[in-house]
């Protein structure tokens, strides 16, 4: 049994402790955030300790791992503290907007051996996840082209904006890293971006809108289009072509009817209406892997490194952007 502690109560954190709570080979002990309240609630509904500190959490010989559901500013400190603690951490994603912060938490803990994961839930949708694994298999010849399509339903307040880190990081960061996990590493990125959904996201210094078109070191294309917008609800796809057929993953929807009349041909249900809903079942999954990984005593993936790389590809999406020009990557 793994007991957790789960370190942030707002939306995705109040999700996760109930995913923990659930799970058969973990248990909840406790959770903290720095709004009193919220902690509260959690604690209260999920009947489980709420936490005075996170101090208290890392000294609690009772909690094998925190889930770390907080601000993006306080990932670093909270995964060396667990490292520290000889706590494993699953940590939401991106691991800090600064990549130099990130080298220096890994170089700070890396002697530790410790258990990180990052927080890219989509890896584990099983429709994304079926699809990664058949196309591995080789059932459509060598990957040739990959197309990633992932437009919110609308773009979050300003607010959120201005301390995301850009679009980039904060939401192509995903489809960064679900790039990466079919094609492996990227040697060049080229990036296009406008402000065409909110004037006042271009106020605050971000972009709306994006396609970016990047080369894996297999010679395979990605390309990844984004939006803040979208009309009809969470679009989230992905499509591989390879030499002798292609996969493709689409939307998700409350029920696979469909109504046919003098109308309409094939109408259905809108797609499900956001992250919570349509990844629900892989933030389920990300928990099990977590916590048998943990269980286990393996290395989990997303790992600390495949955030980097992810974060990395971030970096030189906004230098192309910045520049106009396509950015070459080292492979290490």
């Amino acid at each position: 049994m793994v007991r957790f502690a789960v370190l942030g109560c707002g939306r995705i954190g109040r999700m996760h402790a109930a995913n923990v709570a659930r799970h058969p080979d973990a248990t909840l002990v406790s959770v903290f955030d720095v709004t009193l309240d919220a902690a509260a609630e959690v604690a209260g509904r999920l009947g489980v300790r709420q936490a005075a500190s996170v101090e208290e959490v890392m000294a609690d010989a009772g909690i094998d791992a925190v889930l770390i559901a907080t601000s993006t500013d306080s990932h670093v400190e909270l995964i060396i503290a667990a490292a520290r603690a000889g706590k494993a951490a699953l940590c939401e994603k991106p691991i800090d907007l600064d990549m130099a912060r990130v080298t220096r938490c890994w170089n700070e803990i890396g002697s530790l051996n410790p258990t990180v994961m990052i927080g890219f839930n989509r890896r584990f949708d099983p429709s994304f996840a079926a699809l990664r694994r058949r196309a591995h298999a080789g059932e459509i010849g060598r990957i040739e082209q990959v197309v990633i399509t992932s437009r919110d339903p609308g773009p979050p307040p300003i607010a959120y904006i201005k301390g995301s880190g850009g679009l980039f990081r904060d939401m192509t960061i995903h489809d960064f890293d679900m790039a990466r996990s079919l094609v492996g590493d990227i040697v060049e990125v080229s990036a296009f971006g406008a402000s065409l959904v909110d004037p006042a996201i271009g106020e605050a210094g971000d972009i709306d809108a994006a396609m970016v078109t990047m080369r894996a070191a297999s010679g395979a294309l990605v390309h990844i289009n984004n939006s803040r917008r979208c009309s009809y609800g969470y679009d989230q796809r992905l499509e591989v072509f390879g030499e002798t057929g292609m996969l493709v993953a689409g939307n998700r929807r409350e029920t696979s009817v469909e109504m046919f009349n003098a109308k309409s041909t094939q109408a259905a249900d809108p797609v499900l209406h956001f992250f919570i809903q349509r990844y629900a079942d892989a933030y389920a999954a990300e928990i099990a892997h977590f916590v048998g990984c943990v269980q286990d005593k393996a290395t989990p993936t997303p790992s600390f490194g495949d955030g980097m790389a992810a974060l990395l590809l971030a970096d030189a999406a906004n230098e192309s952007l910045r520049t106009g020009r396509s950015v070459t990557l080292e492979i290490h």
